[in-house]
């Protein structure tokens, strides 16, 4: 993840932290919903893009690196909101060690068709 600790000043992006939660059915299955936490400032930045395919349809992947003033309460499964975008929240990492700043690696999939 990026080392580039940035100033409070540069947190300009407004994302939405939402959970996963998995919900029972009474029909036996299982739902899969994400539940609105909180929304944050954050620095936004776009990784990489690469096409995809899966199931034989065409989609694309892109990778961003979202941070955040640190917290604890964001893992792996969670999702951020940006700009009608969801990003999965893939890893977080403290980059400095001092629990100022989180690092979070996210994901975004798409179908083109």
């Amino acid at each position: 993840m990026s080392r580039d600790l940035p100033m409070i000043g540069s947190l300009t992006d407004r994302v939405a932290l939402a959970r996963k939660v998995d919900v029972s059915e009474p029909e036996g299955g299982t739902l899969i919903t994400y539940v609105p936490v909180t929304s944050l400032w954050a620095r936004v930045r776009a990784l990489s893009a690469r096409a995809s395919s899966q199931a034989e349809a065409r989609g694309s992947r892109q990778s961003h690196d979202i941070v955040v003033r640190f917290r604890t309460d964001i893992a792996p499964g969670d999702r951020f909101t940006w700009r009608g975008r969801s990003l999965a929240v893939l890893g977080t990492e403290d980059p400095d060690g001092r629990r100022a700043w989180l690092a979070c690696r996210c994901e975004e999939t798409g179908v083109t068709g």
